[in-house]
């Protein structure tokens, strides 16, 4: 059971390595997707696309070995949220 993880664990690690291409000449070619800037995007790495007036999460992966954008789901994560209300009312201590 130790060596069947063993191995598991040894596949995983190596799976970033896979994701560059060795050329017949011994060149590394390395392998990559990029953003609207033309800013490197690393394989795995996740995004938030918009196109044609439509925004969903897409992840850099290959493709027949070409690095292409994979919509993984609907939208996009966003980390703020602005009230239609205004700013929340300030906390009051009820204790007092």
């Amino acid at each position: 059971m130790k060596a069947f993880v063993a191995l598991i664990l040894a596949g995983l690690t190596a799976l970033p390595a896979l994701a560059d291409v060795t050329a017949p000449s011994g060149r590394v070619i390395e392998c990559y997707c990029t953003d609207k800037t033309g800013s490197r995007v690393e394989l795995g790495e996740m995004t938030c696309l918009q196109v044609d007036g439509r925004m969903f999460m897409a992840q850099c992966q290959m493709s027949q070995n070409v690095p292409m954008w994979r919509e993984i789901s609907p939208g996009c994560l966003s980390s703020s949220l602005q009230s239609p209300h205004g700013p929340p009312a300030p906390m009051v201590d009820a204790q007092s």
